[in-house]
């Protein structure tokens, strides 16, 4: 699994910020700094796995992933304010500061989705 996150850095907004709410959702990875955008890039999706179980949203994040999948790649947004105090929280449009964009590619992406955001419903056979 290959996850980059990208959040724009508006001149309003402090750097480190923006750059503590990536690493709170990817602690493991490799930033990059642009002048507008700070990006990171990632092989693993342990805490942003953990943070969804913890907020008790594997449903909603499932969904999100799986409405945002195209090919090997599931993109959706995520809320910038929100990552920098530890919590997650889906966006949908377009927020004012902006959102952290994320894009997860994977070979078996239905793997990677369940993986991240397992289904929490019961399949009856």
């Amino acid at each position: 699994m290959h996850i980059v996150a990208r959040a724009a850095c508006f001149p309003t907004e402090d750097r480190e910020k923006v750059r503590r709410a990536l690493l709170n959702l990817f602690p493991e990875g490799e930033v990059e700094e642009h002048e507008d955008v700070i990006i990171v890039r990632t092989e693993s999706g342990e805490r942003l796995r953990q943070l969804i179980i913890d907020h008790h949203i594997r449903d909603t994040a499932r969904s999100m992933m799986l409405c945002g999948r195209s090919g090997r790649v599931s993109s959706f947004k995520l809320n910038k304010q929100v990552a920098y105090v530890n919590k997650i929280s889906f966006v949908e449009g377009s927020p004012a500061l902006g959102a952290i964009d994320i894009e997860v590619e994977d070979e078996d992406i239905d793997a990677a989705i369940d993986y991240l955001a397992e289904s929490t419903v019961e399949v009856r056979q």
